[in-house]
């Protein structure tokens, strides 16, 4: 592959943004550009080192396996490095609320930093799990190399620079203030290119497939790629004060900007990490297990009733606002008949492991993978029952709805992305096995210590939260004021840190796993039990 072309275009864009610097209406806007072009600088150095510049060029040596898997061992290594980045801020920010003196103003503090967690673990941690697991199911399944060429790369360093520029307008106050902080409108538009050439990547891999079925995997990640881009498009339609500013206003306000603020947020759920994370499931799981998937009828029924009622349950987020109170009960009842088919996809994924369940006992990533599709099915439990207005009216705004979010986000998408990577670590990097199974129990541990500590804490808190924001004494005043229920979460605030590390711990034992295994490491270690059941001995 010749990077000749590449090179040059990003050395051009980093001039255009050293220019945008030099000429922008704000300080913040000139700041933020000024770290756009130190990134496309270093962009420019790496992409110098594999250009040629003769006539001829020379071209990428090509994958032994025939498809195109040079962007998916980058995509892992991205996803364990921001994994850990999102972790440890979310320790931070954890450890903040605890000890407010830890908030170190303007730049470090709660405020700021709460997005950059959220961003870190959703969209760089989850959005580089699902683009590198994505681009190895869909060759794998459509027996076709990535369509495109070079554009995979394209998504690839895209979305990292996405990554990069929507972390530091955090930090240094560039965002459009909304409900999700979203970055400004030139992050937004650069994240839709990125978006579309991802969607071109891989709709292009399926259309040039070899197999003429398209596996249930590909339908759940497609659906997930067409909806965040129609989400993302709308949710952020604004109009840019000056094209050398960050300042924008968005095309909506009032009742109708919270109802387009929910639909994109729920559906970023439903689609980001719903959809695409059960792809993930329905071909690592039963990769891992040796076994075939329990019901592919169950599967596309499954597929087909999520993307239709998913798409109408945002108003649940609106309960006893200025939304219209049919749009907050259209939101609550698809929101409750959501239950039905995310628990046929947990089946699923459970039954999946039929005739083989032993695995579970001697398997730690089969065991990370069903503790997985187990958090799944609680979550998807525990959502449409807070949906229901008359539990909505003790949960929304407290520290419950906290936990589930967690329960969901560590439960389900951090371990069935664990499971993924130590299943693709040592195929892509052609190595006999991991560096170390017994790590990986450990990980699987600390991991599901650390999310029962976080969301339990957070449950007994938002409920005792929400119970003393309600309660009045017999002359109809609150017994409570807001700072004495504040100072009554402290306790709750410090045993969720505990968790949160536990969780940081066990993805720093992942790193230095996947780390070993890229050197080609093998540790000397004893092999996991195969039973629990003590051995019957002979007799005397």
């Amino acid at each position: 592959m010749n990077y000749t072309a590449e090179t040059m275009v990003v050395a051009v864009a980093a001039f255009l943004a050293l220019l945008a610097a030099a000429f922008a209406h704000d300080h913040l806007f000139a700041v933020h550009m000024g770290i756009l072009c130190l990134c496309l600088v270093a962009g420019t150095l790496l992409l110098v080192k594999n250009a040629e510049f003769s006539p001829t060029g020379q071209q990428r040596k090509t994958d032994l396996t025939g498809y195109c898997d040079e962007v998916i061992r980058y995509g892992l290594i991205a996803t364990v490095f921001w994994g850990v980045v999102g972790f440890l801020v979310g320790v931070i920010i954890a450890l903040q609320l605890a000890f407010p003196d830890l908030n170190i103003a303007p730049y470090l503090n709660f405020g700021r930093l709460r997005p950059v967690h959220t961003s870190a673990v959703i969209f760089a941690f989850g959005g580089n799990a699902l683009i590198m697991t994505s681009f190895y199911v869909v060759q794998r399944t459509c027996r076709a190399r990535l369509f495109g060429g070079t554009l995979a790369w394209f998504v690839f360093w895209g979305y990292q620079l996405f990554i990069v520029m929507a972390a530091t307008g955090y930090v240094i106050g560039i965002n459009q203030a909304r409900e999700y902080a979203e970055p400004e409108w030139y992050v937004d538009l650069w994240l839709t290119i990125v978006w579309v050439a991802y969607l071109a990547v891989y709709l292009g891999t399926i259309l040039k497939r070899r197999e003429p079925h398209i596996y249930v995997a590909n339908w759940f990640y497609l659906s997930f790629i067409v909806t965040i881009a129609m989400l993302h498009v709308v949710n952020n339609l604004a109009v840019p004060a000056s094209f050398l500013g960050s300042k924008s206003y968005s095309l909506f306000s009032g009742v109708q900007d919270a109802l387009t603020q929910w639909w994109y947020g729920h559906n970023a759920v439903g689609f980001f990490l719903t959809a695409g994370f059960l792809g993930m499931m329905y071909y690592f799981v039963p990769k891992q297990a040796n076994r075939p998937v329990y019901s592919y009828r169950l599967s596309i029924i499954h597929f087909w009733a999520l993307i239709f009622m998913y798409i109408w349950a945002g108003p649940h987020h609106l309960h006893y606002t200025a939304l219209p109170d049919w749009a907050q009960t259209i939101g609550m009842v698809f929101s409750v008949m959501l239950w039905m088919p995310s628990w046929g996809g947990m089946i699923n994924g459970l039954m999946t492991l039929s005739g083989a369940w032993d695995k579970i006992r001697t398997d730690p990533i089969i065991r990370m993978m069903i503790v997985a599709i187990a958090f799944y099915g609680m979550s998807t439990f525990e959502g449409p029952m807070m949906s229901i207005k008359a539990v909505n009216s003790l949960s929304h705004y407290t520290e419950w709805t906290i936990g589930h979010v967690h329960s969901g986000a560590l439960g389900w998408v951090g371990m069935i992305t664990f499971g993924a990577i130590y299943y693709l670590t040592p195929k892509l990097w052609g190595r006999e096995r991991l560096y170390s199974l017994r790590m990986v129990n450990w990980h699987f541990w600390l991991a599901t210590l650390g999310i029962v500590i976080y969301a339990a804490v957070l449950w007994v808190a938002g409920i005792q939260q929400g119970l003393m924001w309600r309660e009045y004494n017999s002359q109809g005043f609150l017994v409570y004021s807001f700072a004495e229920t504040v100072a009554a979460m402290i306790p709750y605030y410090v045993l969720r840190a505990v968790g949160g590390a536990l969780y940081l711990a066990g993805g720093l034992v992942m790193a230095w796993n996947v780390f070993m295994t890229l050197r080609g490491h093998l540790r000397d270690e004893a092999p996991m039990p195969t039973s629990l059941v003590p051995q019957a001995q002979p007799a005397e």
